[in-house]
């Protein structure tokens, strides 16, 4: 995953390599015509020197003879050669690669071919100048143009970096103020403020977003808590009232599957209502009975009071306590956390199948068989559905996230090897 800072900088990065790609051969180019545009009239202006110096020169036709001569020994690279009348033309240029004995090696060569007058006779005068060192000036150039495009991308990237890091700052404290944010804290966040329209603007739209979910939250919250409080007591008046009638002599076989078939949706009711209220004590933060509890103990005390949940099941049970732990909690919260996890793995645990708790150091794992897994984003949530095997209301797991949570530990859920793996980092 990239970070929005570094998505640019790949493009920029990029976009500056292509251009200093073109521009390489583009300067080779251009300095290649520049040089040879020079050599061109540095060499048709040496043609008119020498065609004026020559010109002016009193001398015979024997000692005019003599120096051109002279000159086509001593000057290499340059001719001045007898030319007829009717083979006069105008001046040319051409450019050639050949051996260079001086220099031992092959060369590129800039000719000029013209025609100069002296003293009213017309010469052939050729003149060829070396541009080889024209490539030893434009691979300088090339490497120059590289380190500066290379220090530009760099600067680019350092600037580019330090300038958004200052822009994206508020962003940064607005999204560590959200990740650190509680909604059952049930306090706003106060966001501060910002010379940048979008980011405050952002904000503002934020904390009243904010305010407006702990609103909702807290109403939810006090609802669950009067209603399940409110239902209490009608639901154990029910309860009492069906006793009473099922302790009835007078009553027919008919009426006593009636009340049977009623008392079973008004335990699950009473269930509910219970955890509803707990659910609720939680997150108030009623429990704060807070003290040293020995893990083992209270896990063993456990394991004893559902051992015949156990062995009416037929299951396979095999318990692993390799230490003896202490941890602070509430003791209710404590028991309450340990029942839930062993009845709900003996609850879904199919007849004849296999549980497992293990306590080690800092982690406590429960396992049971099973069939296939478990819906992840449903399995700690309120009455939601995790299995189709079940037709519980979906609260314990729930009441031990919270539990977890109230405490600072973590608890993960795996299915490996056909068994259900939940284990709780202490």
């Amino acid at each position: 995953m990239t970070k929005l800072l570094d998505k640019p900088f790949k493009a920029f990065t990029i976009y500056a390599l292509i251009i200093l790609l073109i521009s390489i051969p583009i300067y080779f180019l251009v300095v290649d015509w520049i040089w040879v545009s020079e050599i061109d009239d540095h060499n048709l202006l040496t043609k008119n020197r020498v065609e004026d110096k020559l010109s002016k020169v009193q001398i015979s036709d024997e000692e005019l003879q003599l120096l051109l001569n002279t000159w086509n020994v001593l000057e290499p690279g340059s001719s001045i050669k007898e030319l007829a009348k009717s083979r006069s033309k105008e001046d040319s240029t051409y450019e050639v690669t050949k051996f260079d004995e001086y220099q031992n090696e092959t060369d590129r060569f800039r000719g000029l071919k013209g025609v100069i007058y002296i003293k009213g006779e017309p010469y052939l005068y050729a003149i060829e100048a070396n541009v080889e060192e024209s490539y030893e000036t434009m691979f300088a150039i090339g490497l120059v143009t590289a380190v500066l495009y290379g220090l530009l991308v760099v600067g680019f990237i350092t600037l580019n970096k330090s300038i958004a890091k200052q822009i994206w700052l508020p962003f940064d404290h607005t999204l560590s103020q959200l990740k650190s944010f509680d909604l059952k804290s049930s306090e706003g966040i106060h966001f501060e403020p910002c010379e940048i329209e979008e980011f405050e603007e952002l904000n503002e739209t934020v904390e009243k977003l904010i305010l407006q979910n702990i609103s909702i939250y807290k109403q939810q919250k006090s609802f669950i808590a009067n209603a399940s409080h409110e239902l209490q007591t009608p639901i154990a008046l029910l309860k009492s009232k069906l006793d009473l009638l099922f302790q009835n002599e007078n009553l027919n076989e008919a009426q006593s599957e009636l009340i049977q078939s009623i008392q079973i949706p008004l335990g699950r009711l009473t269930r509910v209502n219970k955890n509803l209220l707990l659910l609720a004590k939680i997150e108030s933060s009623h429990f704060e009975d807070r003290e040293q509890l020995d893990f083992a103990k209270i896990l063993k005390n456990s394991l004893h009071f559902l051992g015949d949940y156990i062995e009416e099941k037929n299951l396979e049970f095999k318990q692993e306590i390799q230490s003896d732990q202490a941890v602070t909690s509430s003791r209710f919260l404590m028991e309450t956390l340990v029942n839930n996890l062993l009845s709900n793995m003996i609850r879904h645990t199919a007849s004849g199948g296999k549980i497992h708790v293990k306590l080690l150091e800092g982690r406590l794992i429960f396992s049971n068989s099973g069939l296939g897994a478990l819906q992840k984003e449903f399995l700690f949530k309120r009455f939601a559905i995790s299995t189709t095997e079940t037709t519980s209301s979906g609260l314990g797991l729930a009441i031990v996230k919270e539990i977890c949570l109230v405490n600072g530990w973590e608890i993960h859920y795996n299915f490996e090897n056909f068994h259900h793996i939940f284990s709780i980092e202490l």
